[in-house]
């Protein structure tokens, strides 16, 4: 088995990973309540809105650093606008992530809860980009986003692993 699906099974079978889902329902219980009955929860698209969403907030961070490494300093206008674009993206991202998240059990659950907590800290992340971008510390704003695209890979990995090989973007639908 490849490192990554060991990793993966590490997080399923973790009661670490249980603990950071008990604190993340204690954090957010109000906000998963309504996020399980909003309309991030329907099945407009036929699935979830989550993956969607995603495609959003990481192509805003992605291309931020993008400009970053390649625009050079007249760049800097549009990356700031881009690393803001994706933190405004991320609000919508994580609720339709919760909405998903809030009916999940056991290892889905377990996994889903560190997918989360790597998120959180690529939104943090990127949000001391945006600051740093703003007091004209582009150098630490660069950095700072760079390590944020690190953690979102990461917790992108485990949230492709909970749709894609434990299925359960599939059982997210609602049925007619």
């Amino acid at each position: 088995m490849p490192p990554p699906q060991r990793w993966a099974q590490i997080v399923a079978g973790s009661s670490l990973a249980d603990r950071v889902a008990a604190a993340q329902e204690l954090v957010y219980g109000p906000i998963l309540g309504w996020a399980g009955r909003s309309p991030f929860h329907t099945a407009v698209l036929g699935h979830s809105a989550h993956p969607v969403l995603t495609d959003l907030t990481l192509g805003c961070w992605i291309s931020a650093t993008i400009l970053d490494v390649a625009g050079g300093s007249q760049a800097r206008r549009s990356a700031t606008l881009l690393v803001g674009a994706g933190l405004a993206a991320a609000g919508p991202t994580a609720l339709a992530g919760a909405s998903d998240w809030a009916g999940m059990t056991g290892a889905d659950r377990r996994i889903g809860a560190v997918h989360a907590l790597g998120t959180d800290a690529a939104v943090f992340l990127f949000l001391g980009s945006l600051i740093a971008r703003k007091r004209g510390r582009y150098a630490l704003g660069t950095g700072l986003g760079l390590t944020g695209n690190a953690v979102a890979a990461g917790a992108g990995f485990l949230g492709g692993h909970l749709a894609l090989n434990r299925g359960t973007a599939k059982r997210a639908v609602i049925p007619d």
